[in-house]
């Protein structure tokens, strides 16, 4: 069994059961480090070791061999398929097929009373992909992530409850994480959640049908995303079999958004297009437009401006501020808001050397910009 105070690590891909072992997870007092299954198997490992999880969720059967050649398996009490039966493996651990426990009525047991514990109490570690060194474990403690999450929905987002909130991420990401699975059910909002791509899926028309299909109000996605389908579709023919009326804004974050991307999708959809910064490790928006609060003018280039409980900076490499319009790097003033990250999982000092040691005092983002 698994127990209030346990991690337990899912590797998977977006669909309905990742949400149900997610939020049954949060019910138990359990925290989840979570990743994409298409992710290296060496990450993937080094995600088990790093972690300690007393056990494992995978998407099928496709992993576990690998995992047990690099000796990623040591110590898990089971490991749990979302799908798939479980076929004949060397693997040692006990392996659970989702189907299996069903067929043989796990469903039909008593439910369990929510587990109760201090608000600190982790709900998941995000980590990121490694690129600048071992993959880094983001701890999301659960009152302050909730209290967030639940805050940003109407203020930045601008949905009410009842209405419909679409995230297209992954949610092995802090993007899907946060606002797929947390966020809107938080906020009594429904939550899309999609397992195709914006192009190919059939074709580059899949996101305006999902939009029509499903009442959507505002709609979070990456750039990339829109600049495929401009690539497939630039004059935008498949939006015209759908009405999009319903769709009051598109957010857009996860890597720069160029100005050719956005002027298009402004030009398509006929509605604001938001461009907002924020990180992993913060876990919700440093800065945006408060569309619920008040709409401010979008300016291309800029997140607009910062949200509650972040005071940005722009320093030099000293460490002095920088006057407006100069080029410096984006720091923010500790402490923190409610919903960022406390530490790193497991390696403080890495926490303090990555973030805080060169300006003391600040969080360094390692981004750049301009106020």
């Amino acid at each position: 069994g698994i127990g209030s105070g346990d991690v337990v690590a899912q590797f998977a891909e977006n669909g309905p059961r990742w949400l149900a072992v997610d939020q049954g997870l949060m019910r138990l007092g359990a925290a989840n480090a979570v990743r994409g299954s298409q992710a290296p198997v060496e990450e993937l490992a080094y995600i088990l070791g790093d972690c300690g999880a007393r056990a494992l969720v995978l998407e099928d059967a496709s992993l576990l061999e690998p995992l047990q050649a690099a000796n990623a398996l040591d110590g898990l009490r089971f490991v749990l398929l979302l799908h798939g039966e479980v076929a004949a493996t060397s693997v040692s651990v006990p392996i659970l097929s989702w189907d299996e426990l069903l067929a043989g009525g796990l469903h039909r047991s008593a439910v369990l009373e929510p587990a109760v514990g201090p608000e600190s109490r982790l709900a998941t570690i995000l980590y990121t992909s490694g690129t600048t060194g071992a993959p880094k474990g983001v701890v999301r403690p659960t009152a302050g992530h909730l209290v967030a999450l639940n805050w940003s929905m109407k203020n930045i987002y601008n949905v009410d409850p009842g209405e419909v909130f679409w995230a297209a991420s992954d949610l092995g990401w802090v993007v899907g994480h946060s606002y797929i699975c947390y966020a809107p059910l938080i906020h009594g909002n429904t939550t899309v959640l999609f397992e195709g791509k914006p192009v190919g899926t059939p074709d580059a028309g899949t996101f305006w049908r999902v939009i029509s299909e499903h009442n959507v109000r505002s709609f979070f996605t990456a750039p990339t995303a829109f600049r495929a389908i401009k690539r497939e579709d630039p004059n935008g023919v498949f939006k015209q079999d759908y009405d999009l009326t319903c769709l009051r804004a598109l957010y857009l974050a996860g890597e720069r958004a160029d100005p050719d991307t956005i002027h298009w999708a402004q030009k398509l959809l006929e509605v604001p297009v938001i461009d907002h910064w924020w990180q992993t490790e913060t876990g919700w928006t440093i800065a945006g437009n408060p569309i619920g609060i008040e709409p401010l003018p979008v300016k291309i280039g800029s997140p607009s401006v910062a949200m509650p409980g972040y005071d940005i900076r722009i320093l030099d490499e000293t460490g002095k501020k920088l006057p407006p319009n100069t080029l410096g790097a984006i720091v923010i003033k500790l402490p923190l808001p409610p919903g960022t990250f406390p530490t790193l999982w497991n390696a403080e000092n890495r926490f303090k050397n990555s973030y805080l040691s060169v300006f003391p005092g600040y969080y360094e983002t390692g981004d750049a910009g301009m106020m």
